[in-house]
């Protein structure tokens, strides 16, 4: 068992307990931090509390950290468009549809299971459900993501998107024309108030920061590119909908009625640029739009 012990700091009272662990443990999710605290594996001067806890200037938190218990993860033999591929690395184009990790309700066909089945080797950071995961993309968002293959590799990537040192670009179809060709969403992201199972722009949520600029308008709808700062759970989706454009298809987020028939959100993962972990050389790497995307694209070009 893995144990920690934080003191908080006067600039971080009036915090969220479970928003002060986040940010102390970036590798974690916002799920296990509160299954941690709502488990008992969490107290804060000595006592068991609840993750909406503000904390005080002085509180002493305790983190226990159980071994993760066996989780039987198969691999699967499913096809990976590999982009790039070495001893530390590989660099994936995920189709959409695909959820990248298992979890409730998907212990099989994820990329995890495919990478078990194609790598003897990944890194152990995320535990045995989320192997050599470094970032996620959402399961109907497509595009390259990058898996380490070992914990060097792991850390190292790790750190460069906590820096702000990597660089994600997105291409996303938006309802509505925006008027301003660049732009910065700086909104702060949290679980939504009410529906838990969504993300919302919150007061006092975390730091998300995406900067924009069109690309194509075609009255109606506006083609961008999304650059990440920050890396929340839907934030793009999350962001474009704050501002009143949200992505095409967008099943939680946008328009119940929809013009195109479908699978999910029309936002694509298209550029990934980082540093290699062990030759200290920048990489970059470009997916190319999917083939639904591109067709909607093209009517959209004929409508004009």
């Amino acid at each position: 068992m893995d144990e920690y012990t934080l003191c908080v700091t006067s600039d971080k009272a009036d915090q969220r307990l479970d928003t002060f662990l986040a940010e102390s443990f970036e590798q974690w999710t916002r799920s296990h931090i509160q299954n941690l605290i709502k488990n008992g594996n969490i107290t804060v001067n000595g006592q068991h509390i609840k993750s909406g806890y503000k904390l005080k200037d002085g509180d002493i938190i305790k983190v226990e950290v159980p071994e993760l218990r066996p989780i039987d993860i198969q691999p699967e033999d499913i096809p990976l468009n590999i982009l790039y591929e070495d001893e530390d690395i590989i660099v994936i184009n995920k189709p959409q549809g695909m959820v990248v990790h298992p979890a409730a309700g998907n212990y099989s066909a994820t990329l995890v299971n495919a990478l078990l089945a194609h790598c003897k080797d990944l890194s152990g950071i995320n535990g045995e459900i989320r192997p050599g995961i470094v970032h996620r993309i959402d399961k109907d968002t497509s595009g390259v993501l990058v898996v380490a293959k070992n914990d060097m590799a792991h850390v190292a990537l790790a750190q460069q998107i906590k820096e702000k040192t990597a660089i994600r670009k997105y291409v996303a179809l938006l309802e509505g024309d925006i008027k301003e060709d660049t732009g910065v969403i700086n909104a702060p992201i949290a679980r939504h108030p009410t529906d838990r199972k969504k993300m919302a722009v919150v007061s006092g949520g975390r730091s998300a920061v995406t900067h924009f600029k069109v690309l194509e308008r075609f009255g109606r709808y506006t083609l961008i590119e999304a650059r990440l700062e920050t890396g929340r759970t839907h934030q793009i989706r999350v962001h474009m909908a704050y501002i009143g454009h949200p992505v095409v298809g967008d099943p939680v987020y946008g328009y119940r009625k929809q013009a195109f028939a479908l699978k999910g959100q029309l936002l694509h993962a298209q550029y990934l640029g980082f540093v290699h972990p062990r030759t200290g050389r920048y990489m970059e790497f470009c997916a190319p739009l999917p083939d639904y995307f591109v067709d909607i694209i093209d009517k959209l070009r004929q409508m004009q």
